[in-house]
């Protein structure tokens, strides 16, 4: 099994900055793709950006130039630089990472528990 621990969450103003991390822990895995989605009130769960094993990076159009994401593959840790932050960008941010059994070829997808950024105008 896979945990997921996210933490840097919290309330800021709009223009502010917040940096989240996410660091995975469990034995016997290997782990391709990690990031970050949100989900705001009411709304779907949406990606906001992910990095893979070769360091390929996928960032959602509404945060391109602001965020950035990068990953500690030693320490299976992944974090989320927010820049200018926006009300829009209130929403919960999950950390997500797909991995398999080292070996196998299955990856499942896991997630953690979610951290609360909130941006005041």
């Amino acid at each position: 099994q896979v945990q997921l621990v996210e933490s840097g969450g919290g309330l800021v103003q709009r223009g502010g900055s917040l940096r989240l991390s996410c660091a995975a822990s469990g034995t016997g895995f290997t782990i391709d793709r990690m990031g970050w989605f949100r989900q705001a009130p009411g709304k779907q769960r949406e990606l906001v950006a992910t990095t893979t094993r070769d360091s390929s990076i996928n960032l959602a159009d509404s945060v391109t130039g602001r965020f950035t994401i990068s990953r500690d593959h030693a320490k299976n840790t992944v974090y989320l630089e927010m820049n200018n932050l926006q009300p829009e960008d209130t929403a919960v941010y999950y950390c997500n990472a797909t991995a398999a059994v080292t070996g196998g070829r299955l990856f499942y997808a896991y997630w953690g528990q979610g951290t609360q950024v909130t941006v005041s105008s």
